[in-house]
């Protein structure tokens, strides 16, 4: 472990979505080529970046989209990792059995091999994100995947509202955060709203590196997805990827309505060097956190 290069150089896909599952996936893999030619060692692709948000609306024929993890989708991000020599982490509706699926995060190896998988915890039910009539929430737990990049705290997009998500893999010895992500706003919002959403989204993350001491990459999709019900005006996607580094300080971000590979350069030292300076971990009152695991206290 002492031999690893001293920076990370970290790629994330901000793209579009359509109905065409083959379509989405060029894109995709044309994003992880372009910022492999860029140098990134790693790259993160966006939340169920092969077909469109479906959670827009409750249809039983959405499962037929969903897939075996080892699976096609997992075998071609594995070809595509040992190809280039990079570790992506990709973002599947998983078929686990009939009647039960789950919003799973993948790791290939550079070598191609199956590292592991992350199943989203956090599972929203609001309107147009019914996420709740598809996925079961995960049960494998807060737990980093290791790679030969290092140790890859994965999490899924609702999760990245949650501190609590963050400190448990921080505290199992994640070395990056990573959260693929489809988030946006209701076009109907103000734009003041629409600004608040988003800065939220953007604040709390970065709080979670700086609680961390732990670099933050987000990769989000972009553009308008219309309500399959038509009852609805649709979701427009605000993109904003990013990554920060572990004082919550921004390093690259994408823009709101374009689709973009970003590649940033993340210093390994400086969660060490953050962490000696401001000891959360050290700090931590955990004789006195006991009432965390209630829902409320009453």
């Amino acid at each position: 472990m002492s031999k690893r290069n001293p920076t990370w150089t970290i790629g994330l896909v901000q793209q579009r979505c359509g109905e065409d599952r083959e379509h989405n996936l060029r894109a995709s893999f044309a994003g992880v080529r372009e910022a492999a030619a860029q140098g990134a060692e790693l790259v993160l692709l966006q939340e169920l970046h092969t077909g469109v948000y479906f959670c827009q609306t409750e249809d039983t024929a959405r499962f037929d989209q969903a897939e075996s993890i080892p699976g096609p989708t997992t075998q071609q991000l594995g070809e595509l990792a040992r190809e280039l020599g990079v570790v992506i982490v990709g973002s599947l509706f998983e078929r686990r059995a009939p009647g039960l699926y789950h919003n799973t995060a993948v790791v290939l190896e550079r070598d191609g091999t199956l590292a592991g998988r992350y199943r989203k915890m956090h599972i929203p039910d609001d309107p147009g994100f019914y996420e709740k009539f598809y996925f079961t929430p995960g049960d494998l737990g807060f737990t980093p995947i290791d790679t030969s990049l290092g140790r890859l705290g994965v999490l899924v997009c609702w999760d990245q509202w949650y501190p609590e998500a963050a400190r448990l893999m921080a505290l199992a010895g994640a070395e990056l955060l990573l959260y693929p992500t489809a988030i946006g706003w209701d076009p109907r919002d103000s734009a003041d709203e629409q600004a608040r959403q988003r800065d939220a989204w953007i604040t709390v993350q970065r709080g979670h590196a700086i609680a961390n001491g732990l670099p933050v990459v987000v990769a989000n999709r972009v553009g308008r997805e219309p309500d399959p019900s038509g009852q609805g005006p649709g979701l427009e996607f605000w993109g904003s990827s990013f990554v920060c580094g572990p004082q919550g300080e921004l390093l690259a971000s994408a823009a709101i309505e374009e689709a973009s590979v970003l590649v940033t350069r993340i210093e390994r030292a400086r969660s060490e060097q953050v962490r000696r300076l401001w000891p959360y971990l050290r700090d931590r009152r955990i004789d006195a956190y006991a009432d965390i695991t209630r829902r409320y206290r009453d």
